[in-house]
């Protein structure tokens, strides 16, 4: 694996998930710019493709699917970008993977979340378009190991929501550089077994302050957060690693 091997020993990023979402709504520029004043070293999104092979962000493969939304139901994957232009989703309008390119400052990272398969290609070609700091990752490993054969240069990482008993098996398969893992599923051993083996380790979603502090002195790597402006508060507050 062409990954370095010193990690855990830098400050945590900060990583807003789906911007900040308690602020604003989830993955829309509102929530990406409330993450950034934050202070967030990055922000994770999920991305689906359209019918007319536009790469847009959005959760859920359809529009208006929580509690409370109003708007029209729509189905991404059979939609074109124009036709999801026109659904109004609690007040805003689905962007496109290169529009919160262009709101993002150079220094941050956009982690992106694959939701649907068969679309890496254009996922990879609208980060070589946004020229923005990038890692790629997803539940599904495939996607992240077909994404990182076709595109080497950028990193891939693979989301997790057990222990399993090699943990490093599923990096090394999809070639992952990191590791995303539930956080109440993180100890320090599994932490240092990522380092040990090149790896960087994610945790994902910490919203409790003494939680954070902890993985902190387990040496995680990144914590990502639907608080991101109390994730930067504390985390001035945490000793040099």
């Amino acid at each position: 694996m062409a990954y370095a091997s010193s990690y855990g020993r830098g400050p945590v990023e900060i990583i807003g998930h789906r911007g900040s979402p308690h602020e604003q709504r989830e993955n829309t520029l509102a929530s990406f710019e409330r993450a950034f004043a934050a202070g967030a070293d990055g922000i994770e999104l999920d991305v689906h493709g359209t019918s007319d092979g536009a790469i847009v962000v959005h959760h859920d493969p359809i529009t208006n699917s929580r509690p409370g939304d109003t708007g029209t139901v729509a189905v991404i994957a059979d939609s074109t970008l124009a036709q999801l232009r026109e659904i109004d989703i609690q007040g805003v309008r689905m962007p496109t993977l290169a529009e919160v390119f262009e709101i993002v400052p150079q220094p941050v990272r956009v982690y992106v979340e694959v939701k649907a398969s068969d679309i890496e290609e254009a996922v990879v070609a609208a980060i070589r378009s946004g020229d923005r700091k990038c890692a790629i990752h997803s539940f599904d490993h495939r996607v992240s190991r077909r994404a990182r054969d076709i595109a080497p240069d950028i990193a891939a990482g693979v989301l997790q929501t057990s222990y399993p008993v090699d943990p490093i098996a599923p990096m090394r398969d999809a070639s992952a550089r990191d590791l995303w893992q539930q956080w109440e599923l993180i100890d320090e051993h599994l932490i240092a077994r990522v380092h040990d083996y090149g790896g960087r380790v994610i945790a994902w979603t910490v919203n409790d302050a003494a939680v954070a502090r902890r993985l902190h002195d387990w040496r995680i790597d990144g914590i990502c957060s639907d608080l991101p402006a109390l994730m930067r508060r504390e985390s001035k507050s945490w000793p040099s690693r």
